[in-house]
């Protein structure tokens, strides 16, 4: 199965780099590194390499997710480095501006595709004493590649839907060896535990999430204080992380609730993927409605005009600012059956917050916020706005909604700590590259 596997990374190669050069269309940062993407990474130093420690987070969330456990290893192991490796240019510039401070201690990199030599070559070059991938991350070959060289395999942070373990059994062998090879797996939660085991797992052990722990930066905060402020003292509705399809269900509930909606209610729209910025912009006028972009704000440093009924959050890096300029946040990916996305730092920052059905990526965390009332799930566009509408106009509800997140945010923290636990017996074997 994997060879079959492998041999479909080759045959499908060309069409794999061609999609990366028209993704750079958009994000020109798919067409910058492409030799690390296929394994070469420049020549070995020649002087001994200090204890490497590579981290995978693929994108945006997980680089975000990665960040209380990346601080806490460089404290634990004051020797080590870490490779911290991407699949995406956003990633790479979120790990960029999250981890600029430890200079040399973190070096950046493209993970290399899945075939057994551009792994190899990954391996080789970086002498990793442990492989530690976050959350869903499972490559056969990249696993495999580490177990002949004697590298650990750690899932930190790991989360196994319903729906992604049914994937998983139809692939049969391919990714039960998969699982099979990984050392250690620390789970979020029970049932993400149960999952994993399903697959063959040996030593799985439930952790937490390590979100929890991830702190708001004070800079974060500072810019949030200066964007409210520019914004005034106008209620405003924060639609994080929103997908495609989503906004337009939102901008035409916006359309519909009229009147019953607070007066100068501003809707704070932070679209997940940044190519669709200009598409989002485009959606809002085509509405009708007027809209103002953050980035323009950031610029001219200006009160927001009244009449502004849009605000665009098209800027990278800034979502605890979002949420702390907010007075509630509708968490997206929700309204439609996308899975929904994190909820932690709307909570660790004192937001109520609004869910659509759609959480199946985060089934349990959304559950335990909704029983500790620092959530409400509403069923669709119409009711997330008449429930915004509700919330907004009670002020001790809302004052209450936040308490309760904030409560719930903190109870939840010190998986980090749990995680880090798990790992010194993995470091102490060096590897046999």
């Amino acid at each position: 199965m994997r060879l079959l596997y492998s041999l479909m990374w080759w045959l499908a190669l060309p069409l794999v780099l061609a999609r990366l050069w028209w993704r750079g269309r958009r994000e020109p940062g798919y067409r910058r590194h492409w030799a690390e993407r296929l394994g070469y990474y420049g020549a070995k130093p020649r002087a001994a390499a200090p204890l490497s420690i590579w981290v995978h987070a693929v994108s945006v969330g997980e680089t975000r997710a990665a960040e209380p456990l990346i601080d806490a290893l460089l404290v634990a192991w004051p020797e080590c480095r870490i490779i911290l490796t991407h699949m995406t240019p956003t990633g790479r510039a979120t790990g960029a501006a999250l981890f600029g401070r430890h200079g040399a201690r973190l070096l950046q990199a493209y993970l290399p595709y899945d075939t057994g030599s551009m792994v190899g070559r990954f391996i080789a070059r970086f002498e990793p004493r442990v492989c530690i991938l976050m959350e869903t991350e499972v490559w056969p070959n990249l696993i495999a590649a580490c177990g002949r060289r004697g590298v650990p395999v750690a899932l930190v942070n790991a989360r196994l839907s319903q729906r992604s373990l049914g994937k998983a059994q139809r692939l049969g062998g391919l990714l039960l060896d998969a699982a099979r090879g990984i050392s250690l797996v620390a789970a979020q939660t029970e049932a993400d535990a149960a999952r994993v085991r399903t697959l063959g797992v040996a030593n799985v052990v439930v952790t937490g999430s390590i979100k929890f722990d991830v702190q708001a930066p004070a800079a974060a905060l500072a810019a949030g204080a200066r964007l409210r402020a520019q914004i005034g003292a106008r209620p405003v509705l924060l639609c994080a992380s929103t997908r495609e399809g989503e906004e337009e269900l939102l901008l035409a509930a916006y359309r519909r609730a009229g009147a019953s909606l607070p007066a100068g209610l501003l809707l704070l729209i932070v679209p997940r993927h940044p190519q669709r910025f200009d598409a989002v912009a485009a959606l809002v006028e085509g509405q009708g409605l007027s809209l103002r972009r953050r980035s323009q704000l950031a610029l001219d440093d200006g009160p927001l005009a009244p009449e502004v009924a849009v605000l665009l959050g098209d800027s990278m890096g800034e979502m605890f600012a979002y949420y702390a300029a907010c007075d509630c946040a509708f968490i997206g990916g929700s309204l439609l059956p996308l899975g929904g996305q994190n909820l932690i730092e709307a909570s660790a920052l004192g937001k109520p917050v609004l869910t659509g059905p759609h959480t199946f990526n985060f089934a349990l965390v959304t559950q335990d916020a909704l029983a500790a009332d620092a959530a409400v799930l509403v069923a669709d566009a119409d009711a997330l706005m008449a429930q915004a509408a509700r919330l907004l106009q009670d002020a001790a509800r809302l004052a209450a909604m936040g308490a309760h997140a904030l409560a719930f945010a903190r109870q939840h923290r010190g998986a980090t700590a749990r995680t880090l636990a798990l790992l010194p017996p993995l470091l102490d074997p060096a590897p046999a590259v």
